[in-house]
């Protein structure tokens, strides 16, 4: 009989032993916010149920974010819940390399209208409660908001949320144009950089005509 089918402690310590070598990948690191923690109750043929929803607000602070909603009759498990539903609708942020957004928008969820504007760098986030929240968990540190329709803080955030979905790089822009990033902020090129579509307009050397030069035109007519 083998030696560790004897001792089942020898079996444990092989298998420590194996994956001693192996590294678990890091996990990400998210920070969580609870935007809202409201009480709902559902009547039903016995009396009125209560359960409480807690909106949630799931982001790195390097572009990715998401909004999630949970619902239970205690509030840490609706807690978890929304942060689970946050996590599983998660979206990507572009954000510049002043903390800004690219360009302006508008997002709209319902009743819920919100306007984005990007900011120059030291205004901050000048937003409300749960859009502040969204931007900061985002990434986003220089930002104008103003909410264009209700209060109800779930669509606030949701059209905040879809405004920031709206959103496009320069770059994608540009793959989308088929054009530079450059060209579409209307920057002039540089005087030692030539530009293809100049290139291709120009007519080939080898076929253009020679010029005669004063001298040749004097050789030829000695000749003559």
């Amino acid at each position: 009989m083998p030696r560790d089918a004897k001792n089942p402690k020898n079996s444990n310590r092989n298998g420590r032993r194996g994956n001693r070598g192996k590294r678990q990948a890091p996990v990400e690191e998210l920070q969580e916010r609870v935007v809202s923690i409201n009480r709902v109750s559902k009547t039903v043929k016995g009396g009125r149920h209560m359960s409480m929803t807690a909106l949630v607000v799931v982001g790195d602070g390097k572009g990715r974010v998401g909004v999630g909603l949970g619902k239970s009759a205690e509030v840490p498990t609706a807690i978890r819940k929304g942060v689970d539903d946050a996590k599983k609708s998660m979206f990507t942020v572009p954000v510049t390399k002043e903390g800004t957004l690219p360009h302006e928008v508008i997002g709209v969820f319902g009743a819920g209208r919100v306007l984005l504007k990007p900011a120059t760098p030291g205004t901050g986030v000048i937003a409300g409660g749960p859009v502040r929240a969204l931007m900061e968990l985002a990434g986003i540190k220089n930002v104008l908001s103003k909410s264009l329709g209700t209060n109800n803080s779930m669509n606030t955030i949701k059209a905040a949320a879809a405004g920031l979905q709206q959103l496009s790089s320069p770059e994608q822009v540009a793959r989308r144009r088929g054009l530079s990033v450059a060209k579409i902020y209307g920057f002039k090129p540089k005087a030692d950089t030539v530009d293809v579509s100049d290139i291709k307009d120009q007519p080939d050397a080898s076929q253009a005509e020679p010029v005669a030069t004063p001298e040749v035109a004097q050789e030829v007519k000695d000749a003559n």
